[in-house]
């Protein structure tokens, strides 16, 4: 058994709304065989893995897999089981799984439920390897050591308390949040897009974070401000720290200049050889070190989130408590042991390492490492406080005298951070600050705010809320409109209407499409760009104030939906195509696919159905929000019986679209003053008009801005939509995205309604097309056409030169056995042959696969876009008047 490929999904995708990891599993030599064909392996398998009785699978209740197990069922299935299992045993927070055939023997997709990608992996990794052991009669390995390996793997993919604390902010008020990498994260979408690192974010100054790394510069400012910092300079040689150190004549502290985290940190220093052991140690960290005097009293930590103090902590320094029993060191590993404690900052609290520092601290008790400190005794390991090297916290924000929380703001101000963790140290926590005897000891950017979530002692402080209010105040959700639209055809003249829109009523759009991506109507990346990193492109984008997405369906099943909810889904139509790609075999499926859209919007947003659709109007119960739907046919019931009910629609009656609701009938334009809908001819896009019209109705606009953007959005504007070119002769030429049947029959109705002598069709079929798509596409071209010319695409998706422009000239003849056929593959040579060969009075269609090559080939033959060739014949008209 194999691993063909892998990826991680985050968002909402086809399995379930939340984040997972999928595969595809080869079986090799277990393709056919059952559990149960293996006699033995379930005994085995539940021998080393006896928590997988708890597990429900399909059956809803615990022990459901052991039902499968022992009834028989394949081992990518057992191999989904194994991999969660292992992931619980690495305290993996994951549940959800699924196995589904892909399309041949043997060949299956498994997806879990994925809180981390590294770690999640690993494990299915794991789960081939044990299942194939166990089904081999092999012993499966250290099992131990491999959960140990999988849970550091979690661990160190983990985010820290810090960043968790801000993820569980945005959650709880419902703002968007994408993790880039590590501790970076993107909140919210467009316009009110922010970025941090932890909490270091994207309005902290770079200058003001210099500021802070640099003790010295820092203190400087602090004095400068009228603050009381511990005096001191800056040694670069252990000669000069000691030269420092006795100029000061007291106690003294020694630290890096710009380390941070309590690195490298040594207090109470009395003796040359004491300044001399420190600075050794500091200057590991960096190569100039700070030597100031030691300030007794309280080590104090405030939050001044943007010139606010909002939390305070006293710091107490890492410590041990002997038992009369155990060494130092032992008693170290003890205390280490507490589940609240980690490495580095991925736990509320940070495992106390025993390292030169400790151990010059213990000297200067009388100890070592080795030292078996008597019952009661509290051993000292640090004499700093940071919660880095081992401390604790104890809150008191409600304690400290106000005096101290004003003199951590004057610091933060004093620096210019608009994120800040002030230590100070004061006599006493109550006393107020005029009493004398403070100093502040730094200004730190980017303060853990553990300490203040998760105190050792003390109430808990809402930290991440204080930092995420000051990128989101008034309670704002970090969200703009988002406009999601799917469907077989019509997606991309829906999106740009809607884009069209919202354009006009002066908002920035972002939008996707099969033409590109679109920035305040700029095209900032071409091509095909449809799927979640097309749409994550838009949400990401500052400038952008709605989001309008295309959402196709190779993107929404390779890679889900790039965001949590939308506030309108359309669901324009379903009809045969795609089938046979990515395991999808009929339209139920394509349906199921694209249902996702309507699934992921908000419960107060809405759902825009073709109601015309039998198919599409199936989906609905699905749906939490409320539902729009959309009818050319006046009589449609199920249209009546959801007006009655209260609910809204957009409906054509009598060449008008009116927007029906509540028992009002509100026009809205009539047909014949929509350009794109050609006088009413192109029926499809008088569907595609009123869909729009919907989508912009449920997301806020009014009546007077959707019927000026219909009326103004020119068939030009829709490029590779029933484009069409006018030749030097007269003839026409039509270029058209349609590449199903359903797209083929819509634009030959269209044609049929068009006066010409003959109609010339250029046509072809995307190679992935199962074959009775294809098929189906000659038997829906052959009525409107006089002749054809069949080409194909120069991406053939898995297909021989050849074979797709057999299957689908061998359809039309079939169809339509007197009609004259052509073969010639390329598309470019295919129309330059088709558009030669026109006639004044005729007409060639071509259902391009790529629009730019063709219309080059178009302007080389004299043709020139049929809207200039008519308004330049209405200007002559004029002039002649």
């Amino acid at each position: 058994m194999n691993i063909v490929r892998i990826r991680f999904i985050e968002g909402p995708n086809i399995f379930t709304y939340r984040p997972i990891l999928l595969a595809r599993l080869d079986l090799g030599p277990y393709t056919g065989k059952e559990s149960i064909d293996i006699p033995g392996f379930g005994e085995r398998l539940l021998h080393h893995f006896p928590g997988l009785r708890q597990h429900h699978c399909a059956k809803g209740r615990p022990g459901g897999f052991i039902e499968r197990l022992e009834d028989g069922t394949y081992f990518g299935h057992i191999c989904e089981h194994v991999a969660i299992e292992i992931g619980h045993l690495a305290g993996i927070p994951a549940n959800y799984g699924k196995t589904v055939y892909a399309g041949r023997p043997g060949l299956y997709d498994v997806a879990i439920e994925c809180a981390s990608y590294p770690a999640q992996r690993r494990a299915l990794e794991a789960a081939l390897d044990v299942v194939t052991s166990l089904a081999e009669g092999r012993h499966p390995g250290n099992l131990d050591a491999l959960i140990r390996e999988i849970a550091r793997l979690y661990e160190d993919d983990r985010l820290g308390p810090s960043t968790q604390a801000i993820v569980d902010a945005c959650r709880r008020r419902n703002i968007p949040v994408r993790r880039l990498q590590a501790s970076f994260l993107e909140l919210g979408y467009g316009v009110h897009r922010k970025r941090i690192e932890a909490t270091l974010t994207d309005r902290t100054s770079c200058v003001a974070a210099d500021i802070a790394s640099d003790k010295a510069l820092t203190k400087h400012l602090l004095e400068e401000a009228g603050l009381a910092v511990p005096p001191g300079g800056v040694a670069t040689d252990e000669d000069e720290a000691v030269l420092l150190w006795r100029h000061l004549g007291g106690p003294a502290v020694v630290k890096p200049l710009d380390a941070r985290q309590g690195q490298g940190v040594s207090l109470r220093l009395e003796s040359d050889a004491e300044v001399r052991a420190a600075f050794r140690e500091a200057n590991r960290y960096a190569p100039e070190v700070i030597v100031e005097a030691y300030v007794p009293g309280e080590n104090v930590r405030v939050l001044v989130v943007e010139g606010r103090a909002v939390a305070a902590s006293v710091r107490e320094p890492a410590y041990v408590e002997g038992d009369g029993v155990h060494t130092v060191r032992e008693l170290v590993d003890l205390v280490n042991r507490d589940p609240r404690r980690g490495e580095g900052h991925e736990k509320p609290l940070t495992k106390i390492a025993i390292d030169e520092i400790a151990r010059q601290v213990l000297l200067r008790q009388g100890m070592s490492p080795e030292s078996v400190p008597q019952a009661g005794e509290r051993v000292a390991l640090r004499e700093s406080a940071n919660l880095s090297t081992g401390g604790e916290a104890r809150d008191v924000t409600d304690v400290l005298h106000p005096s101290y929380l004003r003199i951590a703001e004057r610091a933060a101000e004093a620096v210019g951070l608009d994120v800040c963790g002030v230590d100070l140290v004061v006599p006493s926590l109550t006393a107020p600050a005029d009493t004398g005897g403070w100093a502040v000891i730094e200004v730190n950017a980017c303060p853990g705010i553990r300490m203040h979530e998760h105190p050792s002692s003390g109430s808990p402080r809402r930290a991440a809320e204080a930092i995420v209010e000051s990128l989101f105040p008034a309670g704002s959700d970090g969200r703009i409109p988002i406009v999601s639209i799917t469907g077989t055809n019509g997606k991309t003249t829906t999106a740009r209407l809607v884009a069209h829109g919202f354009a006009l009523a002066g908002k920035t759009v972002g939008l996707t499409t099969t033409g590109g991506v679109y920035i305040g109507g700029e095209c900032v990346l071409k091509g095909d760009t449809t799927g979640p990193r097309s749409a994550r492109l838009v949400l990401s984008n500052p400038r952008v104030e709605v989001a309008v997405l295309e959402t196709a369906r190779g993107g929404i099943v390779r890679g889900g939906l790039a965001y949590d909810v939308a506030d309108v889904g359309v669901i324009t139509n379903l009809s045969l195509d795609h089938v046979g790609q990515d395991g999808l075999e009929s339209i139920d499926d394509i349906a199921f696919v694209k249902a996702l859209v309507g699934e992921c919007v908000r419960d107060d947003g809405a759902v825009v159905l073709n109601a015309d659709d039998p198919r599409v109007l199936a989906l609905a119960p699905r749906f939490r929000a409320p539902l729009v739907l959309v009818s050319q046919v006046p009589e449609n019931p199920h249209v009546a019986r959801h007006v009655q009910a209260g609910g809204m629609a957009v409906v054509i009656s009598d060449g008008v679209l009116y927007e029906w609701q509540g028992g009002a009938q509100r026009p809205i334009l009539a047909v014949e003053q929509i350009p794109l809908c050609l006088g009413g001819l192109a029926r499809f896009h008088v569907e595609n008009a009123a869909l729009a019209a919907a989508a912009m109705r449920a997301a806020g606009l009014p009546v007077s801005t959707v019927a000026k953007a219909l009326a103004t959005f020119s068939p030009e504007q829709n490029a590779g939509r029933l484009e069409m070119y006018v030749l030097p002769n007269g003839a026409r030429v039509v270029l058209d995205y349609g590449h199903n049947p359903a797209g083929f029959r819509e634009v030959g109705r269209w044609l049929q309604a068009l006066a010409c002598r003959r109609r010339v069709g250029v046509v072809g079929v995307p190679g992935d097309r199962a074959n009775h798509v294809v098929e189906e596409a000659g038997r829906a071209l052959a009525p409107w056409f006089d002749e054809f010319i069949v080409k194909e695409d120069a991406d053939l998706r898995g297909r021989a030169p050849g074979e797709i422009a057999r299957l689908l000239s061998s359809s039309i003849l079939r169809a339509c056995p007197d009609k004259k056929v052509a073969v010639i593959l390329d598309e470019r040579e295919a129309t330059h042959i088709a558009a030669r060969g026109l006639g004044p009075e005729d007409i060639a269609c071509v259902f391009y696969e790529r629009l730019t090559p063709l219309k080059e080939a178009l302007e080389e033959l004299g043709a020139r876009p049929w809207h200039k060739v008519v308004a330049e014949a209405a200007g002559e008209r004029l002039a002649m008047l």
